[in-house]
This record gives structure tokens, C-alpha cells and sequence, in this order.
């Protein structure tokens, strides 16, 4: 059964980031060496089986309150022949409803084309998945391309004591010959930061042309913020500033040289709102790969705002740095690369410009902090290796496969583009074509995110995991916005959440002041994300569906259900169908529908009997996928992993 080994190292948590397996306070390299990356060796994740995981540096069999399996019981044997029967029909019913023979065909058939599967058509109507599906063969070109200018540039430029960074600690992990291991780290970063300040500035250029210009003030004006202004200025005015660079961005649609000329030399427009042919509308005219840069810049905005917070704590936390302590700064935990200082000295414009304009990691992330992204420079992660970034590129493989097979026979995308008549789908066709539009979002945008991050990863550089979890393995609104874009998350929370109080004191007062933090964060989030209404509504909705899940945890604490574990596990199971449903219809409005369609897809199920029975139904499969949730997670608790989503 060797493929069953390959198969369940390739969907194992270590492949997909190691961060999920270890503690954020432990030292990567010990516990990096517990793992069994080999997928030949039997696996330890068997059936009730625990594996041996380091939790906070001591070695640990499963986590305190992990339950029996239950994998084999009667009650999972019949929640297997839920999914058996109902998860095909799923598929079935939006393959049927994208037939030519369907009536509303000929409504969203124009925004269909030629697909590569013999006999199918291809529904490539999102623009955001459809340019990064036409730019595929040349990102796969660059990314092949890259490492091999860094190893011609490191041999024809390469620093000797850089080849072999190697720790020398001693005891409790404190060095016993720094100088060495630091000069040679220290030319490690040199010699990358020499290389990637010449890539990212061709690669800047080809993708933006003369808005380079405009992205590079932009840089500039920002840094300056942190460098000339009084320590105690910089979070205020880093804040401001930001905030008014996402909004000018959007109301001046990238500043247009045409536009900025006609201003600046009162050049009237013409009728049809255009400038007339001058110098600025021929820069204009050499805007690169992707002409409008401010629609990917939001990206860009978080990583300026970490650079700024960074260095101002850095001002603060100077004396508490690891180069004081004397620790092993190779084997730093992932917390301490994020909240320990780097060296006064890093803290340039060029390291700035290196780290904002990352190529890997510039148009859509993962998103990494400044501190992270110098240590790691320093140092190269022990949670890189071939193995593992072999196994997470055929993952990314399959994802990529997996959404052409989808687009390729459901053209759900297409039919909501179309608004067609909605009176001639039942209740179940609905749900369906907005369920599997969330899953078409979620693989759009798991698919751009894993690529960057494979290529940062054959770089070098070990950014988080965007995507945690399936769309569909979400039961917890809270659980699933830590999972959902997980590097933002993360840079929320060190940069928005704890500062303004995070999730408070214990009882009633404290949870009131979380959710007004919740609410903060989220209008934030849907600012950052586009400035419409629509997503300004999406995160409210967000904020306002977790307020279930925050009261019922008050009223029903686990701890006092201890004794009825079953009875417990049947109330969680009813509110997470709650949950679910408050989710989809939260992201349906942001991402897919809008209000109207909402609307439209909610009296078509609730105006009939047959309408209601569904909705019961669909409930019940709900509440058996939110089951078969819970097992997934004990049985990772039984193997030492706790994951908060």
C-alpha cells in the first residue's frame, strides 16, 4: 500500500505548513526532527492511534480531552452513506442545470469558451481567476527563471562565509560561537538583498512600466513617516496615511500621468471624460504587464504598515532583543522571527524596498512580517526541504486540476453573471449553484496564493499558509475567518487586534468589548478588500453572525458539559448548521450575489412547501457534515495538534 503512504503524506498538515504541527513558541529544529517526512515509512496517523508531536518543546501523545474514535461506530457508518449518496447528487444537480437542454442556457451560453476538454465548453467569466489562469505558462516561467538567476548571481557574486550558515549552540540554546555563525548570516542577507533588490526592481518594471514611479513615491513617502517623524507620531500618522492610500487609489484609479497633466497645466478634457494626447498620457500608454498596479497595491499596504509598527517597536523593545540575550538566532521559534526586534541597522530603505516589493510574495501574497522576512533572510528555515515543497507543488498541481475539471461542467459563475430567470430553478438548484460558487471563490483564490507561495518556498522563504481548511470543512464563523486568508488574519491580529484591546476581559463587559473590536477589524477588513458598499454590508453581516457563536459559548460553556459529551456534541452540531448557514449567506452578499440575489434565492426557497422541505432537509446533511467536522478535529487532538479553526 505504498500509495496510500504517498497519499496520506501529501494531505498530511506538515505538507501543507509546518506551522499547523508545531508550537509557535517552539524552536523549529528539534521539532522539525519528530516529524516522519519519509513516505515510506509506515505512518503513525492510524485509526485511535496517537502520534508523538512537540506542544511548547516537550514530546506529547495526544491533546488533554481528546476523545475515543468514533470513526467506526454505527452512527459515522451512517453519516458514510449520507455523504455517499448526497455529495454526488450535489455535483449532479449544477452539472444538470449547465446542460445546452436547459432552458436559461441560452442566457449565460455567451459568456462561455472554448475549453481544452474535448466536448465542453469552459465558463472563464471571473476576471479575477481568468488573468491569473491566461498568465499560468509565464508565471511558471519566471518561477523557473528566478532560481536560476540567484545561482548565477550568487557564483559570480557569492560571499564565502555565506555557503554554510551553521549554528553553534551550546546548552539551553545559547551560542557558544556567535561571531562566526553572525558574520556569516549577516552576509547571507547581504547577498540576498543584493539579488533581490536587482530582481524586484526589473520585475517592478515590467509589470507597471512608468507606474513604477508612482508606486516607488509612494514607498518613499511612507518610509519617511517612520524615519523623520517623533517615535510617538509614527503609529498615528502610518495609520492615516495608509488608509488614505487605499481610498486615493480607488477615487483617482491609479493616478493617470494623462490626467495629472491636465490638471497641473489646466488641459481641458474631452467629452467623453478623456485627456487629450500629451507626455502624460504617453507614459500612460507603457503601464507594463498590469497597467492598473493600484487594483493588486492593497496587498502592498499591509506590508508598509508592517514595516512601520515594526520599527517602532523596535524602538521600544531594543533592550529586550534576542542579539542581547545571546540566543540561538538561527533556531528562533515563529514568534520570536515575528515580535523580536532585527538589528537597528536592518531597518534601511533598502531592506524596506527588498521586503515590500518581494517578487514571490508582491501581487498577492501571503503576507509576512518585516522581522520575519529579515530573519529568515539570515537564516533559511529548517521547515524548508525538498521533500516537503515536492509534495506541497503536486498539491498545488491538483487544486489547479481540480477547479479546471469544475469550470469545465458547472457553470455556476456564468449563470449568476447572466441574472437569469431564477422562477425556473427549484429551491435545492439554488443552494446548490451558491454553494458551489463559494467553492469556486475559495479555489480562485487558493490557487494564486499557493502559487506565490510555492515559488517564495523554492526561494527560500517560508511564508504562512493562506488557506487552512476546505471551504467546505467550516463550521465556526470565528475558527473559519482564522483559517480564510490566514496570513491576514495573522497580520490582524498583531496589528489591529491586540493593540486596540483584542478579545478583552473575561465575562459579559469583555465580550461586548470584543465584538466591538470584531466590528472595527471587519469594517477594516472590508475597506481594505474594495470600497463598495456591498463588502462594507459583508463585513458587518460577519460581525453580526458571530454574535450567535460568542453568547451560545457563554450560555453553554464545554466545561460544564463534561459529563454528557454526546449530548454536548448534538448541541454544538445544531447551532454549527446555524453557523453555516449564517456564513454562506454573509459571503454570498460579499463575494457572489449582492443583496438582490439574495433576496431572489431566499423566496424561491421559503414561498413553497416543497421549498421548506428542502431547507429541513439540507439541514439534516448539514448537520452530518458538521459531525464527521468534529471527528476530524478530535482525531488531530489525539494526535498532539490543536488547531484554532
Amino acid at each position: 500500500m505504498m500509495w496510500l503512504q504517498y497519499l496520506r503524506q501529501l494531505y498530511s498538515l506538515d505538507t501543507l505548513d509546518t506551522r499547523f504541527i508545531i508550537s509557535s513558541t517552539t524552536p523549529p529544529k528539534q521539532a522539525l526532527n519528530e516529524l516522519r517526512l519519509d513516505p515510506t515509512r509506515p505512518s503513525p496517523q492510524q485509526d485511535g492511534q496517537a502520534q508523538v508531536r512537540l506542544i511548547n518543546g516537550k514530546p506529547t501523545k495526544s491533546v488533554e480531552g481528546a476523545q475515543a474514535s468514533r470513526w467506526r461506530t454505527p452512527e459515522f457508518y451512517i453519516y458514510y452513506f449520507v455523504f455517499i449518496t448526497a455529495v454526488p447528487f450535489m455535483f449532479k444537480v449544477v452539472y444538470d442545470v449547465s446542460k445546452e437542454s436547459h432552458p436559461n442556457y441560452a442566457k449565460f451560453a455567451p459568456l462561455l469558451s472554448e475549453g481544452w476538454i474535448p466536448g465542453r465548453k469552459i465558463d472563464d467569466s471571473d476576471a479575477q481567476y481568468s488573468g491569473f489562469r491566461k498568465n499560468i505558462p509565464y508565471l511558471f516561467l519566471i518561477v523557473i527563471l528566478h532560481p536560476i538567476l540567484r545561482k548565477l548571481y550568487d557564483t559570480f557574486w557569492r560571499a564565502d562565509t555565506y555557503t554554510q550558515v551553521q549554528p553553534s549552540a551550546g546548552p539551553n540554546g545559547r551560542l557558544t560561537q556567535g561571531l562566526p555563525t553572525s558574520a556569516a548570516a549577516d552576509a547571507r542577507l547581504e547577498q540576498r538583498i543584493s539579488f533581490n533588490v536587482l530582481f524586484t526592481t526589473l520585475f517592478l518594471i515590467a509589470l507597471h512600466g512608468f507606474s513604477t514611479l508612482k508606486v516607488l513615491l509612494i514607498l518613499y513617502l511612507n518610509y519617511s513617516l517612520s524615519k523623520k517623524l517623533p517615535k510617538e507620531y509614527i503609529p498615528t500618522a502610518t495609520w492615516v496615511f495608509n488608509i488614505g492610500v487605499l481610498f486615493a487609489n480607488e477615487l483617482c484609479r491609479g493616478y493617470s500621468f494623462g490626467r495629472i497633466y491636465s490638471f497641473v497645466f489646466l488641459q481641458p478634457l474631452s467629452e467623453d471624460g478623456l485627456t487629450a494626447v500629451n507626455w502624460g498620457t504617453w507614459l500612460d500608454g507603457y503601464g507594463g504587464l498590469i497597467p492598473r498596479w493600484e487594483v493588486l497595491f492593497n496587498i502592498t499596504v499591509l506590508r508598509l504598515i508592517s514595516f512601520n509598527m515594526d520599527y517602532y517597536w523596535s524602538l521600544q523593545l531594543r533592550n529586550g532583543s534576542p542579539v542581547e540575550k545571546q540566543l540561538d538566532l538561527s533556531n528562533l521559534s515563529e514568534r520570536d522571527r515575528v515580535s523580536a526586534p532585527a538589528k537597528n541597522g536592518d531597518y534601511s530603505f533598502r531592506n524596506y524596498f527588498a521586503y515590500v516589493l518581494y517578487s514571490p510574495l508582491y501581487l498577492t501574497g501571503p503576507i509576512i512580517t518585516f522581522n520575519d522576512y529579515i530573519s529568515q533572510l539570515r537564516y533559511r528555515p529548517y521547515s524548508i526541504n525538498q521533500t516537503r515543497t515536492t509534495l506541497y507543488a503536486i498539491r498545488f498541481a491538483i487544486a489547479l486540476l481540480t477547479m479546471e475539471v469544475m469550470i469545465h461542467y458547472m457553470y455556476m459563475v456564468a449563470i449568476f453573471k447572466a441574472q437569469p430567470s431564477w422562477e425556473v430553478y427549484t429551491p435545492f438548484q439554488l443552494s446548490m449553484l451558491g454553494f458551489f460558487n463559494l467553492n469556486h471563490i475559495w479555489l480562485k483564490l487558493l490557487l494564486p496564493w499557493r502559487f506565490f507561495r510555492l515559488w517564495a518556498l523554492l526561494d527560500g522563504i517560508d511564508p504562512p499558509e493562506n488557506m487552512v481548511r476546505c471551504m467546505s470543512d467550516n463550521y465556526s464563523a470565528m475558527a473559519f475567518w482564522r483559517g480564510w486568508h490566514r496570513s491576514f488574519n495573522r497580520w490582524i491580529v498583531r496589528y489591529i487586534y491586540i493593540p486596540i484591546g483584542g478579545s478583552g476581559a473575561a465575562g459579559f463587559w469583555g465580550r461586548f468589548r470584543s465584538i466591538l473590536n470584531y466590528l472595527a477589524v471587519f469594517t477594516f477588513v472590508a475597506l481594505w478588500h474594495d470600497i463598495q458598499l456591498r463588502l462594507l454590508m459583508w463585513g458587518w453581516l460577519v460581525t453580526l453572525f458571530v454574535l450567535p457563536e460568542i453568547i451560545a459559548s457563554l450560555l453553554l460553556p464545554r466545561r460544564k458539559w463534561r459529563d454528557q459529551p454526546n449530548a454536548y456534541r448534538i448541541i454544538c452540531g445544531i447551532g454549527a448548521v446555524g453557523n453555516i448557514l449564517m456564513m454562506m449567506v454573509a459571503n454570498l452578499v460579499g463575494f457572489a450575489l449582492g443583496l438582490d440575489g439574495l433576496e431572489g434565492l431566499a423566496k424561491g426557497i421559503v414561498r413553497s412547501y416543497s421549498g421548506l422541505a428542502f431547507l429541513a432537509s439540507a439541514c439534516g446533511a448539514l448537520f452530518v457534515g458538521v459531525q464527521v467536522m468534529f471527528e476530524v478535529r478530535e482525531q488531530e487532538l489525539r494526535e498532539g495538534i490543536r488547531m484554532k479553526c
